[in-house]
């Protein structure tokens, strides 16, 4: 990461306001990002058998997947008032139509209502598809709290195996590392599950180097998932990257377009509600910082004009350039934006462009946090 800017006294309010969230708040705050959406079913039906033609595989650890999946959160929550029941079922319906195998989802998004609406989209097909999804916070009280106990891991696989609809959980996630429960004894309760064939593979998200060596050993880890994109490059050099290739273990990105921002389509006059966007209280999204990074989209668009590409494609492909074992969940509920993330599988980023690309963001700077303090501290 590039040094950060200090935030103007405007940044209080905001601050301010992550004090007062309560779980409401707590549901915006821990996802990957958007999914796509499609208008009509007969789009869905038919694209199928282009997308499915061109989309290949990837291998999280065992575990083969769409090369790009589908972050599910913020249909329900997040960036914006979430998105009726039907079109949400449709946006799902229609990544899958498209060749996305690969769905994330979370017991905390909603809470609860986007893992019965990826359940229920997903039900006709649900054979041919793999669903992440993720425990650890308790849920209920006004204060975010962590709980990562072993009984309380069970119970949550229980509930979440209901909500899905479904006998098994392809890919269990640890949400955030609990200070308070040895990861030890995380691994082994769902070691357990997994031997009970309620759980098929382990992951954490926002996990050390450290932590993802000791509870590999334990159980093998499956996939991490942490920030990642083009403008937010911590884990290179927190040792994460580097532990999932030597360890064998895939990479999921979430935010593999800066949250929106990399799309080009924010700019310093770009309204976020505090009530129902988590961007809202994130330094990176003030005004101040939204104009500030933009050379950073305005490097995306350069290169992605000679490349007959959009600033999105460029950033997507540069991701999936840097490891073969990643597998950004890039997402819109707009139908002509995914389409435009799809089309970063035809871009072709030769090791000069690659250079180039790094080069050039060299010579920027990233201003403001990822996330904003309080949220950083559940992150290792």
């Amino acid at each position: 990461m590039k040094n950060n800017k200090t935030q103007k006294s405007g940044e209080r309010s905001r601050r301010a306001f992550i004090q007062e969230s309560t779980l409401a708040g707590m549901g915006l705050l821990f996802g990957p990002s958007v999914l796509s959406a499609v208008d009509n079913r007969s789009t869905i039906t038919h694209n199928k058998e282009k997308m499915e033609k061109n989309m290949n595989t990837r291998k999280l650890g065992k575990l083969e997947v769409s090369e790009i999946g589908a972050g599910c959160m913020s249909i329900s929550a997040n960036y914006g008032a979430p998105a009726a029941r039907n079109e949400g079922i449709k946006t799902i319906r229609a990544a899958y139509g498209n060749g996305v195998t690969f769905f994330d989802t979370a017991e905390v998004y909603g809470p609860y209502t986007n893992e019965q609406l990826v359940g229920e989209a997903l039900a006709p097909f649900r054979d041919k598809v793999t669903i992440a999804t993720k425990f650890g916070f308790d849920i209920g009280g006004k204060q975010i709290a962590l709980n990562s106990k072993p009984e309380h891991i069970r119970k949550v696989v229980e509930e979440s195996l209901k909500r899905l609809r479904t006998d098994r959980i392809d890919l269990l996630y640890q949400h955030r590392v609990d200070p308070n429960v040895p990861i030890e004894d995380v691994a082994g309760a769902v070691k357990d599950l997994i031997n009970e064939g309620k759980v098929l593979h382990f992951g954490l998200s926002e996990a050390s180097a450290k932590t993802i060596r000791e509870a590999h050993l334990v159980q093998p880890v499956t996939a991490i998932q942490s920030e990642y994109s083009f403008m937010e490059r911590s884990v290179e050099k927190n040792g994460v990257l580097a532990v999932c290739e030597e360890l064998g273990i895939g990479f999921v990105p979430w935010g593999p377009l800066g949250m929106g921002y990399l799309t080009g389509k924010l700019n310093a006059q770009t309204p976020f509600d505090d009530k129902l966007d988590l961007r809202a209280t994130f330094e990176r999204f003030s005004s101040e910082n939204l104009a500030a990074n933009m050379p950073i989209v305005n490097l995306l668009n350069r290169f992605a004009s000679g490349k007959n590409a959009t600033a999105s494609q460029i950033a997507l492909a540069w991701l999936m350039a840097q490891k073969p074992f990643i597998v950004p969940i890039p997402g819109t509920r707009n139908i002509t934006h995914f389409k435009e993330n799809s089309g970063a599988l035809n871009v072709q980023l030769t090791t000069a462009d690659l250079q180039e690309l790094e080069t050039e963001y060299a010579k920027l700077e990233v201003y403001g946090g990822r996330m904003n303090a309080m949220q950083m501290t559940f992150c290792e």
